[in-house]
């Protein structure tokens, strides 16, 4: 039986170090999801709105003619931009990135409606994914610090109408486009 001794020890050690193994890493999982920590692959660049604002109601009117349809059956994913009124050189730069994310999309850019809320300045939109709304007070009034002193914030509408994301005024395109290519891999 003393013999024995030891290999009950080990074996009772051994048994000790899986059950600690096991419930120490579910413990330090529990530890980072309470705290708040996240992936970076699972972050977005864009302040995330909660709650989302419904815009479902505000049907829109394109500059053209016609109703701009929100249609989630078409899975479209929106870029929304509602500049203020005489907005000139600030509207050209978002313009010029909204159309150079627009083109990193690639294939998948048939599924990105750029909207341009209002009256645009001369030489802001070229792009042909570009649909420019008619001033709507009912809709800019429900976009999120629209009015923002520092320039123009850009939003990110779903293909059901939920305004879901908003990028301050000189952010970095390029966060745009990789929260767009990553929404666009849920449809």
């Amino acid at each position: 039986m003393n013999d024995d001794a030891p290999k009950y020890r080990r074996n009772r050690l051994t048994l000790l170090a899986l059950f600690g193994l096991f419930f120490g890493v579910m413990l330090v999982a529990g530890i980072l999801r309470f705290s708040g920590w996240q992936p970076s692959g699972m972050k977005n660049h864009g302040e995330l709105l909660k709650p989302p604002v419904d815009v479902r109601a505000q049907a829109p009117r394109l500059q053209s003619g016609g109703e701009y349809a929100w249609n989630p059956g078409e899975r479209r994913w929106r870029v929304l931009v509602a500049p203020p009124a005489g907005c000139g050189d600030d509207c050209r730069r978002v313009a010029r990135e909204l159309d150079l994310v627009w083109q990193l999309l690639g294939s998948r850019a048939d599924h990105v409606d750029l909207l341009w809320l209002g009256a645009p300045p001369p030489g802001a939109v070229g792009n042909a994914a570009t649909r420019v709304l008619r001033a709507d007070p009912a809709l800019r009034a429900k976009l999120p610090r629209v009015d923002d002193p520092a320039g123009v914030p850009v939003y990110v509408v779903d293909p059901n109408g939920f305004v879901i994301l908003r990028y301050p005024p000189g952010s970095d395109p390029g966060g745009l486009r990789a929260d767009l290519v990553k929404l666009l891999k849920l449809i």
